[in-house]
């Protein structure tokens, strides 16, 4: 019997109680440090936005204190409203067409040695929003000659011109999520699509091969045990290198409803399944997010390789 099935029966009883208050190993522990505050002013400084803030991610304490933030770029207002996501949606205003420096400078003033760049979508462009992720490497990297660069970009429509010219800029590893199962796709993200999601990360490993490629899942949305490991097969077919693992929390009632809280042995046992299918490193555990210990993976993924 799988971990899961025993966790699915046990839980049955107290299932209303546990929803209600999170369990120990969700629970993080806020500390507004000196590096907390300094990254913070800097941020607001040079007027840039961060998935940590917009999206509410319960790791923006210990990822503050340690020098380390995801950028989001293309503004604070997405063009869709997936259901499990807190950043703002609605009609984005207009084009910023030198934020590209702007990270740069503030990649240069927080010393990083790994930057992560993602952004909002932007159905408004034509491209998506290519140009500038685009620009923004290229930036980032003509400042931060040391910095390694990973972007998180949405599926820029499927266009194959807008995606080759984000792979053209070299960014170290691209990561697009596919976020959820093949049933929940629409309810999650309905503007979005699964095949499309695999899309992005085949067709940038066929332009460029010496990219990493990564992707992930939240997991408590109503999935199956059995589609959780499909998804993990489908993932090891596209060639991805990297798969993040992590729990959905809800943001707000307004949000996709949680369904369940995994435990610890639970992640552990997908990240063991998801290497046993050949993809080079699964980052699995409640807390994990696209960008958790993101410069950690670069390194493991080197060490392994030399």
């Amino acid at each position: 019997m799988s971990t899961y099935v025993a966790a699915c029966r046990s839980d049955k009883a107290d299932m209303a109680t546990t929803l209600e208050r999170k369990p120990e190993w969700i629970r993080v522990r806020w500390k507004e440090g000196e590096q907390y505050r300094e990254l913070k002013q800097i941020m607001r400084g040079l007027d840039l936005h961060t998935v940590c803030e917009e999206a509410r991610c319960p790791n923006i304490s210990e990822c503050w204190n340690s020098r380390t933030a995801t950028f989001m770029i293309l503004g604070d207002t997405c063009t869709r409203a997936c259901s499990f996501c807190a950043v703002k949606s609605g009609r984005p205003a207009g084009l910023d067409k030198i934020e590209p420096i702007r990270v740069a400078w503030a990649v240069k003033q927080m010393g990083l040695r790994h930057a992560v760049i993602t952004s909002v979508a932007r159905d408004d462009l034509e491209d998506g929003g290519a140009q500038i992720f685009a620009e923004t490497i290229r930036k980032v990297r003509e400042l931060n000659e040391d910095c390694s660069i990973e972007v998180l970009i949405p599926d820029l429509g499927g266009k194959h011109d807008a995606l080759k010219e984000v792979v053209a800029a070299k960014p170290e590893i691209l990561n697009h999520n596919v976020e959820t199962v093949p049933r929940l796709q629409r309810r999650v993200r309905p503007k979005a699509r699964y095949e499309r999601s695999h899309w992005v990360l085949r067709t940038t490993k066929q332009l460029d091969p010496d990219i990493l490629t990564k992707s992930g899942m939240m997991l408590g949305l109503g999935e199956t045990w059995d589609e959780i490991l499909q998804t993990l097969t489908d993932m090891a077919a596209t060639g991805v290198d990297i798969f993040t693992i992590g729990q959905y929390l809800r943001p707000s009632k307004k949000h996709q409803k949680l369904e369940r809280y995994y435990r610890p042995e639970e992640f552990a046992e997908l990240k063991e399944i998801g290497e046993s299918l050949g993809i080079r490193h699964v980052e699995s555990g409640p807390l994990v997010r696209s960008s958790y210990h993101a410069r950690d993976q670069l390194d493991t993924l080197q060490d392994k390789a030399e």
